[in-house]
């Protein structure tokens, strides 16, 4: 865990965002976590809004629904230049049912143990290519994740998520060990609720993102 001299996913250029720096509207059937316009989806922080863009700051920001087979769209972007040093240099994560961290950090410009890069199962898998793109670029993440099962207080069922990185598969209905974090050994402690809330996870870095959408699967 954590090694850096584990071997790495081999880099791809996921190519370049298109001239509008867009990548479509929501589907019909999706709920607006984030459109440019306001916060009303989230419990509040202290992150902020700017020029249409969410910015972090500190914590958590977490949704005020709670979600769990999903289908989660999400596009962000690494400071340019990169700001802070190797642990905080773009870091920030999407925590699926605050549980299950799919890690956002700027591993086009930095070297990280790759169950850390970016798009990792943090702490559990890495992504199978590196698909990042240069700080200041829009990046996307399109996830499929199914929370776990259980039934009578024992675990069913674990989760799993398939993720697209600007694009490219980057994991194929992957299994999740268990709650993920720095440093521990994933496993079930606990059963675990079918529908919990959404968060984003900063780390001292101004991460920003845009066009932030959900639609819960079954």
């Amino acid at each position: 865990m954590h090694d850096p001299d584990r071997p790495a996913p081999k880099k791809v250029n996921p190519g370049q965002p298109n001239k509008q720096g867009k990548t479509g509207t929501a589907p019909s059937d999706a709920i607006i976590l984030f459109d440019g316009t306001n916060l009303s989806q989230w419990n509040s922080s202290d992150w902020k809004i700017e020029n249409g863009e969410l910015i972090a700051v500190s914590g958590n920001l977490t949704t005020k629904q709670p979600f769990g087979d999903c289908q989660l769209h999400i596009e962000w972007m690494a400071p340019d230049p990169p700001q802070g040093g190797i642990w905080d240099r773009g870091n920030n994560g999407v925590m699926l049912m605050g549980l299950f961290e799919i890690q956002v950090y700027d591993s086009y410009t930095e070297k990280l143990y790759p169950d850390g890069q970016a798009a990792s199962v943090y702490g559990q898998t890495p992504p199978m290519v590196n698909a990042c793109r240069k700080p200041g670029q829009w990046q996307t993440f399109d996830i499929i994740f199914f929370a776990p099962v259980f039934k009578n207080g024992k675990l069913e069922k674990p989760a799993y998520v398939t993720v697209l990185h600007n694009g490219i598969l980057v994991h194929h209905n992957q299994k999740i060990y268990g709650q993920t974090g720095h440093r521990i050994l994933p496993r079930y402690r606990e059963p675990i609720s079918e529908k919990l809330p959404l968060s984003l996870s900063a780390h001292n870095n101004p991460v920003r993102f845009r066009n932030i959408w959900l639609r819960p699967l079954f």
